[in-house]
């Protein structure tokens, strides 16, 4: 551990000691409670799972919109490591919505954790990753929950809730300011029409001046700007009907990437990077009660249209740029039907999925002066000297366009059965799924070839055109069947208390490698000149689905005399052709999704929340996950034993927040809080030789509230450790970014 974490461990339980010691046990703030015993909230996206989480067979987390203030979250990326074992690593451009739980995880294409917000789930991991204001909870679901909600939950489901025009009316006006020219500015109207209608506007915008700076220009790379709209609409047409709507659009204009070369440990490139977005979703939910069941329909249109353009060889040199462009258009149906509780002891859920979704893409590569030389013309000179070539510009493109359309359907049913103190559970889903990628590759350049003089001169001999227009359609489906069996007993205490034992299989969708066929053409376009191998495009390009057994148990714990609660888990996950992200060797521009043979992860999870007096509250999490190879033969190297790279062995989060009650003056109460977050040791390669080591971050917070308004001075690594958050190899080139440095600063909240 380095120095800093040690400080931090030892600065915090300081820190805490000192604040029990000088408060008052009777000065408290009122609405602290509503959301600080974050594993006790109500479930209020409860459509599918229990309404009380801690009354189930899973490991789950909910943060409540108080602790979500406190740390200033407004994005998935704030609960990274406050959910035991749930990472998301802070790089690149928001494309890069990475998710890593429990060994479980994707850099690229599908993602291992499934994303709900306000019950429309989000199909496209490209639009994972934005800011979202007035968030009324987060829930976090860890394992396996395919049964219920099939496709790319393998790792787990995250639940968000925005705030209900039901449940608040008037104004929401949140400014944020911090280093780094860090701005943060959202306003909500909250509207009750009748006291079963009702409406919210909610506007937000960000921008991050940036924090590094790239040596070749001087300027700042790693800036953005974002903004977004929302709208809700809220009607109970009776006891018995509630029609709920929430339509978003949200744009994101961001920098370029501060990666890192190793050998100079520089951030210095020549060519311009750049992320740009735009997202539009609606989703419709209606809700029907009948006297045996209820019934709910989940309807939702999605619309991604990105741009990612970026230096692919971030050196200061003209290698070659890669551009991304995709427009998705994507609809999805769920009706889910609940049964009402046969005496307390038998309760179903059934229901039907289905969706569609259409991506257009090109992605071209754009070889320039240095990249042609080194790569090509260096290559082919040196297989045939005696007649050397000359390429006809210093810039070519290599063009791929793809359209890939897929589509699925699933059926789903889980039943729970309750005699004494037992409840058992048991579920299935029928899932079938078709995915069609159809690709049109094409380059149209050519070369001089040289004869070589005796004298050493050349002349010119003929010239070689390269026209390549390659077509061609893959085509993937598959069935699944995803079972879940669970059983839970009640212990005899007071309180909630429980202990349960879970299996559930686990399924994240295969794929097309798309980055891959800048590559493909680049070895198409060698074989022309007589030089290198060509992929088999159908092996090259496809990846298989993955598919896990999660193997758990647990408890829920609660204390009430102490005010204590405690979540544990131990879990054992056994899962094959798990997909991993790797970087072909050599002078290659691509990387690739490949399936290791067979992968196994295990480990465990505490969290415990406590309000040993009204004005203290304390919360700690810890996760542990040991996920290694079995059996991954590459083709070159053996890598079975190894552990799996970028997934993190440990995740630590603490917290305490202490209030004082200053009375009914102008200012009620201050909260002085403290937080450190850990992570760690995180492996970057197959061959475990490079990692990042355990570090911890500090934080804390001054807040002074009243009635409609809070102030709060803030700070995040306080002690500037220094880590790494990422790392790749491009051309055989390492690069590494690093986390942010020491952020402060603060958050004016008003309620009007």
């Amino acid at each position: 551990m380095n120095t800093s974490a040690r400080s931090i461990l030892f600065i915090v339980p300081l820190a805490l000691a000192s604040a029990a010691a000088t408060a008052s046990p009777s000065e408290t703030r009122a609405e602290y409670t509503d959301s600080v015993h974050a594993l006790g909230e109500l479930n209020v996206v409860a459509l599918k799972q229990e309404a009380m989480l801690r009354d189930d067979a899973v490991s789950a987390t909910v943060v409540g919109s108080a602790e979500l203030d406190a740390l200033n979250t407004a994005a998935m990326k704030g609960i990274s490591d406050v959910v035991p074992n749930f990472y998301i690593p802070d790089y690149g451009s928001r494309i890069t919505s990475t998710m890593y739980v429990r060994g479980i995880g994707a850099r690229m294409d599908q993602p291992a954790v499934g994303l709900n917000v306000d019950n429309v789930p989000y199909l496209n991991k490209n639009a994972y990753d934005f800011d979202l204001a007035d968030i009324e909870s987060v829930e976090m679901l860890r394992g396996p929950q395919s049964t219920l909600y099939g496709r790319n939950t393998i790792g787990g489901l995250v639940n968000i809730t925005t705030l209900s025009p039901l449940r608040f009316q008037g104004w929401r006006v949140t400014l944020l300011g911090g280093n780094g020219n860090d701005w943060r500015a959202s306003a909500g109207w909250y509207h009750k029409f009748s006291p079963s209608t009702a409406t919210a506007v909610i506007g937000s915008v960000s921008y991050l001046g940036g924090f590094f700076r790239n040596k070749y220009n001087g300027r700042h790379l790693d800036h953005e700007l974002s903004g977004a709209l929302r709208w809700k609409f809220d009607w109970r047409l009776s006891p018995d009907v509630r029609l709920r709507n929430a339509a978003s659009a949200s744009m994101l204009r961001q920098g370029g990437y501060p990666y890192e070369y190793v050998k100079t440990g520089e951030i210095n490139y020549n060519d311009t990077c750049f992320y740009r977005r735009f997202i539009f979703t609606d989703g419709l939910t209606l809700n029907w009660r009948h006297e045996r069941f209820t019934m709910s329909s989940i309807t939702s249109v999605q619309y991604l249209d990105d741009n990612m353009t970026l230096d692919q060889d971030f050196l200061p040199l003209p290698y070659f740029t890669l551009t991304q462009k995709q427009r998705e258009t994507a609809l999805t149906e769920d009706l889910v039907f609940r049964g009402e509780e046969l005496d307390g002891r038998y309760g179903w859920v059934a229901g039907a999925f289905g969706f569609y979704k259409h991506t257009m893409m090109q992605a071209p590569v754009t070889f320039k002066d240095k990249g042609i030389s080194e790569l090509i013309e260096r290559h082919r000179n040196n297989a045939n000297p005696d007649y050397p070539i000359a390429w006809d510009a210093r810039e070519f493109v290599l063009n791929s366009d793809f359209s890939i359309p897929t589509g699925g359907v699933a059926l789903y049913h889980e039943s729970a059965f309750r005699t004494g103190r037992w409840k058992f559970t048991a579920g299935l889903r029928l899932d079938w799924e078709r995915s069609a990628l159809r690709f049109h590759s094409f380059c149209d350049t050519g070369y001089e070839v040289m004869r070589l003089q005796p004298d050493g001169s050349v002349v010119p001999f003929r010239h070689v055109p390269i026209e390549i227009d390659d077509r061609d359609r893959l085509k993937r489906s598959y069935f699944n069947w995803l079972p879940k069996v669970s059983v839970l007993y009640a212990l005899p205490m007071e309180g909630e208390n429980n202990v349960y034992a879970t299996v559930s299989k686990g399924y994240k969708a295969g794929g097309f490698n798309t980055q891959m066929f800048s590559d493909v053409l680049q070895q198409r376009l060698m074989g022309i000149m007589g030089i290198g191998a060509g992929y088999d495009v159908d092996q090259v390009v496809g990846y298989k689905p993955e598919y896990s057994w999660n193997y758990e148990v647990g408890a829920h714990i609660s204390f009430p005399s102490a005010r204590l609660s405690v979540d544990v888990s131990a879990f054992w996950i056994d899962c094959r052709d798990q997909q991993l992200t790797m970087f072909p060797s050599g002078t290659t521009t691509g990387r690739i999704m490949t399936n290791a043979g067979r992968t196994r992860s295990l480990g465990g999870e505490l969290t415990l929340s406590c309000n040993p007096v009204a004005a203290l509250s304390l919360t700690a999490s810890y996760g542990y996950t040991n996920a290694r190879f079995r059996d991954f033969f590459n083709g070159i190297d053996d890598y079975s034993g190894k552990f799996i790279p970028y997934a993190p062995q440990n995740t630590l989060f603490g917290r305490a927040e202490y209030v004082f009650g200053l009375g009914a003056g102008f200012v009620r109460s201050l909260t002085i809080g403290a937080d450190v977050r850990g992570t760690g040791k995180i492996y970057w390669n197959e061959s475990n030789l490079l990692h990042q080591d355990f570090y911890a971050l500090l934080g804390a917070s001054v807040e002074l509230s009243a009635d409609k308004w809070s102030l709060q001075l803030w700070g995040r690594n306080l002690t500037g450790t220094r880590y790494d958050t990422f790392y790749f190899m491009s051309m055989g080139n390492e690069f590494l970014q690093r986390g942010r440095p020491v952020q402060l600063g603060a958050t004016l909240r008003l309620s009007l």
